[in-house]
């Protein structure tokens, strides 16, 4: 155990401080036990050096010119490229304010000048181990999208039909007013929902004829396959119910478990109704493009007959209806939207 906590860490530290001997006090502490540095002089020049260096951790100084170490960490945790990216805070403030502003602006730690060598390898250890977790997600997650866009690259009648979900979904979330958790689950539920259908034959998958219920009940189970293949992914606690009840029905009519009403997940009813839509807006070997118009006309029907969320449809046809997105889909778009 104790060879294994004095161990040598490994990882890309970003140093940003205005003051040349900090630096270099910082570099010698770091780079003696094995980690790569790299040194910036002002937080102006943080984010563009993340957006050139692979780094795994930034140490900053909170009282630097032109940008502050709140500024600075404030702009890394906005950026997408970048919010993952642990932040230490150096400072020799001690008023409880300036800890509480930088932990507004995201910072993941604190250190106290002067800094003290045994606690600042324990936190650059402990938040490096941290962002090892966070690559290793999202490289399992990588995979899974990969496998996904593989799945519908099969189908060129079905080309972009993931992003468009993904998208199409979110939107659709954020106009109900969905946490941000729930239209993150959207977007990522957009990609993966139907990666089960890696365990259906292609013969059964690519069959441009009427299937036989046999072959429907081999295709009714790629819900629960993907469930199953993504269920490892904690990040995907949300995702899963969206992946197993995507096909369910209000009335109790649809797959894999029958569920009635709003028994079914409200995210599972969002992406039930953008993937109606889009497999109606889009040329499929059975039948070519429904106009936009056409498609939300048999949508309303079909919400009628007990099938859709009509809260939720109301509120899609709205965002389609009044153009603040863009639901035009390659097929509509070509067969004349509006008519």
């Amino acid at each position: 155990m104790l060879y294994k906590s004095c161990q040598s860490i490994t990882g890309t530290i970003l140093i940003a401080d205005d003051q040349a001997a900090n630096r270099v006090l910082l570099e010698e502490l770091l780079t003696a036990h094995g980690l790569q540095v790299v040194t910036v002089s002002d937080g102006a020049e943080v984010v563009p050096q993340l957006m050139t260096t692979q780094v795994d951790l930034v140490l900053m100084d909170v009282m630097m010119p032109r940008l502050t170490g709140f500024q600075a960490c404030e702009e890394i945790k906005n950026n997408p490229d970048t919010y993952l990216i642990p932040v230490i805070l150096i400072t020799a403030l001690s008023d409880k304010q300036d800890r509480i502003a930088g932990i507004k602006a995201g910072a993941d730690d604190f250190l106290s000048r002067p800094v003290d060598r045994t606690e600042l390898l324990a936190r650059v250890r402990s938040l490096l181990k941290l962002k090892q977790r966070t690559d290793e997600l999202e490289r399992a997650e990588s995979v899974l999208f990969s496998l996904a866009q593989s799945i519908e690259g099969k189908d060129p009648y079905t080309h972009g039909h993931c992003e468009r979900l993904a998208d199409y979904s979110a939107r659709l979330g954020e106009q109900l007013g969905l946490s941000e958790d729930q239209v993150t689950a959207l977007r990522r539920a957009g990609i993966v929902h139907d990666v089960g259908k890696i365990a259906v034959p292609d013969a059964i998958l690519l069959k441009p004829g009427r299937l036989t219920p046999d072959e429907w009940t081999i295709i009714r189970e790629h819900s629960v396959v993907g469930e199953r293949i993504c269920a490892p992914l904690k990040s995907f606690r949300y995702v899963l119910p969206i992946i197993r009840h995507h096909h369910e029905k209000l009335d109790g009519s649809g797959y894999p478990d029958g569920l009635r009403g709003e028994a079914i997940p409200i995210t599972a009813r969002v992406l039930q109704i953008v993937d109606v839509y889009d497999a109606l807006t889009t040329d499929r070997p059975y039948k070519k493009a429904f106009s936009i118009a056409d498609a939300l006309q048999t949508m309303k029907e079909e919400v009628t007959k007990g099938w859709w969320d009509p809260h939720i449809f109301d509120q899609f046809e709205r965002l389609v209806r009044n153009g603040t997105a863009d639901f035009r889909s390659r097929g509509a778009a070509a067969s004349g939207a509006n008519g």
